[in-house]
């Protein structure tokens, strides 16, 4: 029976359902819920400086695809390579979004993960004018912000555009993550504070400065977020 189970969530058809449920799931919850723009001008900011990285907390991720409102914004988002990652690919090319797979983590296992590769074409992704979009956190720790997404930024040039996004409505899991599944039929907030940039010559000096500087707005604009809607973020709980 485990055998059969194991093999029913490997399957591709499987998989392919789930993605396409989850993605259209996610529209729902998109379309039902009233998201105010913090500041109210975000895009205007933000669309003389694309192509960006676009940086967000693991767990709290399921609604940036729609980040993207207008039909001329290109944008991949990295995904692990881990089977489970296969459900996030397909919700996210549902959603209109392309996919680099790999891992952003820059430890032991950089290689293992196909991060070596998966770096490059996020490189090659920001020089052809195309938004990279991945989440900060080094794996399995929750709102500690990784070296990777920095080291992109240094190399390609490109600014990162740290965000938050939350609904009034959600199931949070208490996982490493605190994953927050959104709910339809409510209030959303849609924050980001501003661009943190790295200069081509940092050093680990500056690039540790600047890696904890993501992660102070990170956490700010998580916060801010949650408040806006009079809700618990998930680093309150």
């Amino acid at each position: 029976m485990k055998k059969l189970l194991r093999n029913t969530l490997r399957s591709s058809w499987f998989q392919r359902a789930v993605g396409i449920l989850a993605a259209e799931y996610l529209r729902l919850v998109w379309r039902t819920n009233k998201f105010t723009f913090d500041p109210s001008d975000v895009y205007e900011r933000v669309e003389p400086q694309i192509p960006a990285i676009f940086a967000f907390w693991h767990g709290q991720h399921f609604l940036t695809p729609f980040i993207r409102n207008k039909d001329w914004y290109k944008a991949r988002v990295l995904i692990s390579r881990h089977r489970d990652g296969e459900f996030n690919a397909i919700a996210a090319e549902r959603l209109g979004i392309g996919t680099i797979r790999g891992s952003g983590d820059h430890g032991g296992a950089f290689h293992r993960k196909g991060g070596v590769g998966a770096f490059k074409e996020m490189v090659r992704t920001l020089q052809d004018g195309c938004n990279v979009a991945l989440t900060a956190d080094v794996p399995k720790r929750s709102r500690v912000a990784g070296l990777g997404i920095i080291m992109l930024a240094r190399e390609s040039g490109r600014p990162i555009m740290p965000f938050a996004m939350a609904t009034s409505r959600f199931i949070r899991l208490k996982n490493w993550d605190r994953t927050t599944i959104n709910l339809p039929f409510g209030r959303g907030a849609l924050v980001g504070i501003k661009e943190i940039h790295v200069p081509p010559d940092a050093d680990a000096a500056t690039m540790e400065a600047l890696r904890l500087e993501l992660e102070e707005t990170l956490n700010e604009a998580t916060r801010r977020a949650y408040a806006q809607l009079g809700r618990p973020g998930p680093q309150d709980v």
